[in-house]
């Protein structure tokens, strides 16, 4: 009996699953579930059908370059090869391809990038920007070759002579397409060279329009100050271009259209905005003459005369009225006066004067009012109603006060 260790037999089954025809390149339709992106880029899943499941793993050299999220739920054709992990010795499948199953691959990534960005409010109507009414010149984000630009120019040329268009060559599909169309973007916004741009390209499948469903190119289109009008392939075609640019033109051609304004229907339109306003004009004329002639008609204008004599004699009433008021304030005025002079003349110190007393003074003119302010010898004015005295003090005699003090 040969006695051997668990890796060795690991290892012998391991050998076994490698040398098979049929497990080095298998193709399993399933459901994934338990999905799980490692920080390494790794990818780990368990694909299952209804009675069975298997482990999976894809590693991040094949898993960089799906263009949609595996997600739970999601079922899955998986190719690769069934080999035995020998860590756990379990088999299990390594996946080098992965197809979600009935719906192509660019659909699922195409719906799940919308579902994320529209989310982000990239698509909301609010953000979008008004197109100019009469740019002056209009930027071209497209293919230099192919009917595009063509179309475009002739569109343009026909609508407006006068307009200026200014080309941003860019690949429309490829690997390099996407990083151009975003420079392109990036250049007009940084120069405001133009007022508004047109992005796109012609019709094409899903994979030659991917360009215009990239991510880095809708959030340029989205973050772009000047308006933008995506313009990619024919009207049954949608990318996510459409959903962040501000307008959406079915095709170049009326893209063109949209925003370049056709400088005869601007002709016509001045024509008869012109006949309008001369007919307003003309209507307002006749409406302010027929307002003269009646102002005219009005006896202010025919007798003006009449209204002068009638203010004459308001003006006169109006200065009799005057007179009479600035008399009777005088007449009041001059008696007040008289009633005041009146007490102003009782309390003058000169009025006693008058009832035969008179006022003595000190000679610096101080009203001598007590014995005490004068000396024997001193001399005094006396003023009389008539004349002053000039008298000398031979005796002082101190006393009360007369009166009330």
């Amino acid at each position: 009996m040969q006695i051997i260790s668990v890796s060795d037999l690991t290892r012998y089954i391991k050998q076994l699953f490698d040398s098979d025809q049929l497990l080095g390149t298998v193709y399993l339709r399933g459901e994934i579930s338990n999905f799980k992106r490692h920080y390494s880029g790794h990818c780990y899943f368990t694909l299952k059908d209804q009675s069975s499941t298997i482990r999976s793993v894809m590693f991040k050299g094949r898993a960089q370059y799906l263009k949609f999220q595996p997600c739970d739920g999601l079922k899955v054709v998986a190719g690769g090869r069934v080999t035995v992990f020998e860590r756990d010795g379990q088999y299990q499948l390594y996946v080098d391809q992965l197809l979600p199953e009935g719906t192509g691959e660019l659909s699922i990534a195409f719906e799940q990038l919308k579902k994320k960005l529209s989310e982000e409010g990239l698509f909301d109507n609010s953000r979008k920007k008004e197109l100019p009414v009469f740019p002056g010149s209009i930027g071209l984000v497209t293919s230099p070759t192919g009917a595009v630009l063509r179309d475009i120019f002739t569109v343009s040329k026909r609508r407006n002579p006068n307009i200026e268009l200014i080309l941003y060559p860019v690949q429309v599909q490829g690997t390099d397409a996407p990083l151009q169309i975003v420079h392109a973007i990036e250049v007009f916004n940084r120069i405001k060279t133009v007022d508004v741009l047109i992005v796109g390209r012609g019709g094409g499948s899903i994979e030659e329009l991917w360009a215009f469903n990239d991510e880095r190119v809708v959030r340029a289109i989205a973050a772009s100050k000047i308006p933008i009008v995506s313009a990619v392939g024919h009207e049954t075609d949608y990318t996510l271009s459409d959903f962040a640019a501000d307008y959406r033109a079915a095709t170049p051609s009326q893209a063109a259209e949209i925003v370049v304004p056709d400088i005869a229907v601007l002709r016509q339109r001045v024509a008869m905005l012109r006949t309008s306003l001369e007919t307003n004009i003309r209507s307002l004329l006749r409406n302010a003459a027929i307002h003269l002639r009646r102002l005219a008609a009005r006896r202010i204008f025919l007798r003006p005369k009449d209204l002068l004599l009638s203010r004459q004699q308001t003006v006169d009433l109006l200065g009799q009225r005057l007179i009479r008021a600035m008399q009777r304030i005088y007449t009041a005025k001059q008696h007040q006066l008289l009633v005041l002079s009146g007490k102003l003349d009782m309390l003058s110190p000169l009025a006693v004067l008058s009832r035969g007393y008179s006022i003595t003074r000190l000679p610096d003119g101080q009203i001598l009012q007590s014995a005490e302010q004068i000396m024997p010898g001193q001399d005094l004015e006396v003023l009389l109603r008539y004349g002053i005295l000039g008298v000398c003090v031979t005796t002082v005699e101190k006393g009360e006060p007369y009166g009330k003090e």
